[in-house]
Formats: structure tokens, sequence, C-alpha cells
């Protein structure tokens, strides 16, 4: 596939140091790159993902000391 792609600075002198290291054209750099970008990401294994469970309380959080109030009473501070 042939495409224009937008290099930021750091990408692109990553991409040189490669090709120098390993004498290799531009295209098999890049592809090298990704493919090793593509496989530290599938490393990481499923997003974190919150879990939240509705116990139907209705507590406005804008003020903290207020919610505290509403939760734990008076007393609790």
């Amino acid at each position: 596939m042939r495409t224009t792609v937008d290099l930021e600075d750091d990408v692109a002198a990553a991409v040189e140091r490669l090709r120098k290291e390993a004498s290799m054209g531009l295209s098999e750099a890049v592809n090298r790159l990704v493919r090793a970008g593509l496989m530290a990401v599938e490393r990481q294994g499923p997003r974190f993902e919150q879990r939240a469970q509705d116990v139907g309380l209705k507590i406005d959080v804008t003020n903290v000391a207020e919610a505290l109030e509403a939760l734990e009473g008076p007393s609790a501070r």
C-alpha cells in the first residue's frame, strides 16, 4: 500500500536511526517500528474498565464536604 504520512520529529529520528543501524530502506524501517509498537500494545492485555454498581443513592458530589456529611453524618468530621 502506498500512502503519505507526516512523521513527527522524534519518530522520524527513530526511523533514521534504525535505517542507519540496520542498513534498510525507509519503508522497511517504518514497518518494523510499527510492528514493534503493535506487538507492545497486544502484550498489554485487555484495557482496564471501571465497574460500577448502581446502589440507588442520589448524592451530588460537586461539594465533597456536603456529600460526606450526607453519607456519613455530621459527626464524621
